[in-house]
């Protein structure tokens, strides 16, 4: 998205602004939804069948509160993305791309196993995080 912001700035892109904004919009709320229902739901049973994780799970919950002000901030600047904002945009992407990285990866590293152990025909994709095992 950073590439074809910089190609709009230019005078060219690969997709309509529109587009990208859409595309961009689209994965805000994709990753809105799926941070809610880990917090509303995967969260609470782990720390039930795990206690000793509550502390992680607090700060996984924290991370996705600096998520969702950036993905606020993100959708404030592409509601009317222009040169004099465009800046602000790629820094707002950049900082969303290295939290998500950095939040992935630990909560890869903190609670996979404990997501192992749980018992999938009582704690499902869909019943945990609102997914299907097709990923939709």
């Amino acid at each position: 998205m950073v590439r074809e912001l910089d190609e709009h700035r230019e005078g060219g892109t690969v997709r309509p602004l529109r587009e990208l904004r859409g595309h961009c919009l689209a994965f805000c709320r994709a990753l809105t939804n799926h941070h809610t229902n880990e917090d509303v739901t995967a969260f609470p049973v782990l720390a039930q069948r795990f206690p000793e994780l509550a502390p992680v799970l607090t700060e996984l919950s924290a991370d996705h509160l600096l998520v969702s002000d950036i993905l606020t901030r993100m959708t404030a600047l592409l509601a009317d993305v222009t040169a004099e904002n465009l800046a602000a945009v790629r820094g707002e992407i950049a900082g969303l791309s290295a939290i998500l990285e950095s939040h992935f990866q630990w909560e890869e590293r903190r609670i996979a196993a404990a997501l192992d152990e749980l018992p999938t025909a009582d704690h499902t994709g869909t019943a945990l995080f609102g997914t299907h095992a097709d990923g939709i």
